[in-house]
């Protein structure tokens, strides 16, 4: 229907001239083959955002410990949390607005203030020198980085219909693959003064301040990003009212019936968002799953880097890094070769719904994993790391999808506003709550009752069970196309 009324609209010369979004469809019209090139734009975009946001993870456990803000070493985690918590409460008080102000102004706007707030406040929390600048700074960074909700719109605007699944895909897979590499960055590059004495020495800055460089990494990957992200074009319908008035009735009648359509109709009547129940279910389902999420990336990098007497791995950073890397190269290949074919074959739903049932049993698995040593330790969790962050990402994407496709481009970035402030209220919740149990787990080595990090992982499980409990019928609804 959508291309029906472009070619009637391009027949009638009813497109404005000075419209970005109408040249954008104009392109999308004429355009033919793969578009590598807004694939790598979105993709680079999406990575930039997300590497941040969990970089900190593996070194955060030796960042609390320098602040010397902990009197015990079982305390660490707790204040941990409220570090990894502080980005997600930032983003969650202005998300809708970022959204707002992507669907008034356009899209490109808010990437390009979201590419450069990591360039600024990203590059000053590795500067901090104690525990309240890392909370602030992290608080900042999440706070201007509102951009997830308007690339997911951006992403559905600038694919052709048949790329669409690619687009949100894309997305999907850059945000599961920063929130990989980003961790694998922070603990191969942290401390560099110790792990590399022959490249960096304890009196240069990196050794005064030891988590700095993967900070600074990422903020001129960042910097990078926006000066490329200059050149995109902006998909938004700028339409005057005006220009409006001038078109026949026909044609407002044909835009009013098309839900791809420009964003300026007067003949097609808005409806609440919080009414839309498809979209509304599947960002309820969405905030479960991204609260399951942020809690095990948090807990991974506590349970890898705590000591064996707590039950945990012993690792140092640089391990934790290596085995993110390889989850990160698994992570890409399974989404970029077989999500599309499973999306198609299954649907969204279904996709999301054994995702998230496979990861149940997966997780379970853990706490023997840590009972391995050598070899074997190294080989099972790489498998598993690997195994849950493709499931992770792949029931994620299901959702972008139910949500993209439950409302039209002139809500699309306020829906996506209302999908990231549920999503990071509940990411801000994740870390928090799991440094809090982390703790409280390692003081209870000889209960009764699944001791030690059993209870953490069994907690993880409850939550994630629940998310797959609201993807059968009647609560999550799929708009019907």
């Amino acid at each position: 229907m959508a291309e029906e009324s472009t070619e009637c609209l391009l027949e009638n010369n009813k497109f404005h001239e000075h419209c970005s979004g109408c040249k954008v469809d104009q392109m999308k019209k004429s355009r033919r083959g793969f578009p590598f090139s807004e694939l790598f734009s979105v993709w680079i975009i999406v990575l930039c955002t997300a590497l941040p946001i969990s970089s900190l993870f593996p070194f955060l456990y030796f960042m609390i410990s320098d602040f010397d803000i902990a009197k015990k070493e079982e305390d660490i985690g707790f204040y941990a949390g409220f570090v990894g918590c502080s980005f997600m409460l930032g983003r969650t008080l202005t998300s809708v607005i970022w959204g707002i102000l992507a669907d008034r102004y356009g899209r490109k706007p808010v990437i390009l203030i979201g590419t450069a707030s990591v360039v600024v406040f990203n590059t000053l929390f590795g500067l901090s020198v104690n525990f309240w600048m890392a909370i602030i700074t992290r608080f900042c960074l999440g706070s201007f980085n509102g951009l997830l909700g308007p690339i997911k719109a951006y992403a559905i605007e600038i694919f052709r219909d048949e790329y669409q699944g690619l687009a949100l895909s894309a997305v999907s897979t850059a945000w599961g693959i920063g929130l990989i590499i980003g961790p694998a960055m922070g603990g191969f590059l942290a401390q560099p003064a110790k792990q590399y004495p022959s490249l960096f020495s304890e009196e240069s800055v990196f050794g005064k301040f030891p988590y700095f460089l993967p900070c600074l990494v990422i903020s001129c990957f960042a910097l990078l990003v926006t000066i490329v992200s200059l050149r995109i074009p902006e998909t938004l319908h700028n339409h005057k009212i005006a220009d409006d008035a001038s078109h026949d009735e026909e044609s407002i009648k044909l835009l009013s019936h098309d839900p791809e359509s420009h964003k300026v109709t007067k003949g097609a009547e808005k409806t609440s968002l919080l009414k839309n129940w498809p979209l509304i279910s599947s960002i309820i389902v969405y905030c479960i799953l991204s609260l399951h999420d942020m809690a095990y990336t948090e807990v991974f990098s506590l349970w890898a880097n705590s000591p064996r007497k707590y039950g945990g791995l012993g690792y140092s950073s640089a391990d934790v890094g290596s085995v993110l890397a390889f989850s990160g190269f698994g992570l890409l290949v399974f989404q970029l070769s077989l999500y599309s074919y499973a999306e198609r074959l299954l649907g969204p739903i279904v996709v999301t719904r054994i995702s998230g049932t496979l990861a149940l049993v997966l997780l379970s698995s853990y706490p023997l994993i840590a009972k391995l040593s050598g070899l074997a330790l190294t080989l099972t969790l790489n498998c598993a790391s690997v195994a849950k962050n493709v499931l992770s990402v792949s029931a994620i994407t299901g959702l972008f999808i139910l949500q993209n496709n439950a409302v039209g481009q002139d809500q699309r970035g306020a829906a996506n506003g209302l999908a990231m402030t549920g999503m990071s209220l509940f990411k801000a919740i994740g870390p928090a709550a799991a440094g809090i149990i982390y703790s409280w787990s390692e003081k209870r080595q000889d209960a009764a009752f699944l001791p030690g990090t059993q209870m953490v992982f069994f907690i993880l499980n409850t939550v994630l069970a629940l998310g797959v409990v609201l993807t059968f019928k009647p609560f999550l609804a799929e708009t019907k196309q």
